[in-house]
């Protein structure tokens, strides 16, 4: 249904052009547009790859592994019926810490990793485990202290100060998670 919407916008859009002779103006849009997506793609691939080397060192070293020890009470309280040691639980840990950090794009690995695991506990059920549903939940409103990807799309765009948006997000992402964690235990009961 989007893409027909989408569609249906673009073709108006040309249509429109053609009437009011502005063909031109939509033919520079759309090499302005290719050019500044270009562009954008490789300033985040740059920022995405150097992340999840950080994360991928932070696995390496054992950090995540200590980081997930210390989530333990806040795992334990969302995930009574999840034990530490399934192999699920890491990569869940590996997720929450990567959103906090501002890691979407590197949190999205671990998440899937995490689903796996979680599915093979569901016993090829058609519908999603309390445990997944938590989990995508939390991994949907995403707490962040410093939202990496927004700021590399400010600077991009030549914000005067990038980082200015840390203090929103930081609000934003904890009303988000609060609400995901009222929700869960509203639900749970």
């Amino acid at each position: 249904m989007i893409n027909l919407i989408w569609a249906a916008m673009i073709l108006v859009g040309i249509i429109t052009a053609l009437l009011t002779g502005h063909m031109e103006d939509v033919n520079a849009g759309i090499i302005d547009a290719g050019s500044d997506a270009v562009s954008l793609c490789i300033t985040m691939l740059g920022i995405v790859t150097m992340w999840c080397g950080i994360m991928k060192i932070a696995e390496r070293t054992g950090l995540m592994k200590k980081w997930s020890s210390k989530m333990s009470p806040v795992m334990r309280f969302l995930f009574p019926r999840l034990s530490p040691e399934h192999p699920a639980y890491e990569y869940m840990c590996t997720n929450i810490i990567a959103n906090i950090v501002g890691l979407g794009w590197a949190a999205t690995p671990p998440a899937l990793k995490a689903m796996q695991e979680l599915a093979k506990d569901n016993k090829g059920s058609k519908s999603a485990s309390r445990e997944m549903c938590v989990f995508l939940i939390l991994n949907i409103s995403s707490l962040q202290l410093i939202p990496v990807n927004v700021i590399a799309y400010r600077s991009q765009y030549g914000s005067a100060d990038p980082a200015g948006i840390i203090g929103g997000g930081i609000l934003a992402t904890m009303a988000s998670t609060g609400a995901a964690v009222v929700y869960v235990l509203v639900m749970q009961r």
